[in-house]
């Protein structure tokens, strides 16, 4: 999801709520504590130069269980930081704190705001050398899909 995606959602919303794909709520007291524009220059394993740029909201959950962040007051905050910081329409990347500090994409999914796991990955796959692994494939399951050619058919 990007910067105006969220800021054409917000107005409609009566509340604020995100939740993880495991379907647990981040707490309904939580604090957007930072927005910010993060910038990240690399170098992948292949000797690729990379530059990623994404707008970064960090949730922060603290013992003031009457704190509601309201639609209004998170656009206000994400006005101020477009017009303070410079930050564009990026893509957002929510920060959030369970076990350790996650990273996560966002959507939405008409309702509340989906903190969507993140994974790591080899960019440069084919300088590494990795291949796909084969999809595993019973033979069973091939007659059950209609494969066209069962063994008792006479096709083979």
């Amino acid at each position: 999801m990007t910067l105006e995606q969220i800021k054409k959602i917000l107005p409609g919303l009566s509340n604020v709520e995100f939740q993880l794909e495991n379907g647990t709520f981040v707490p309904e007291h939580f604090h957007v504590t930072e927005i910010g524009k993060v910038s990240k220059h690399f170098i992948d394993c292949g000797g690729t130069v990379r530059k990623e740029e994404k707008v970064n909201f960090q949730l922060w959950n603290a013992d003031d269980t009457e704190h509601r962040l309201k639609p209004g007051k998170l656009l206000d905050i994400i006005r101020l930081s477009e017009e303070q910081l410079r930050i564009e329409d990026l893509e957002i990347e929510v920060e959030y704190q369970e076990t350790t500090i996650g990273k996560y994409d966002l959507d939405f999914n008409g309702k509340h705001f989906i903190l969507k796991n993140k994974a790591t990955a080899c960019l440069a796959q084919d300088a590494c050398e990795i291949t796909p692994q084969k999809q595993k494939v019973r033979l069973s399951e091939l007659a059950k899909q209609g494969s066209g050619c069962r063994p008792d058919s006479g096709c083979c």
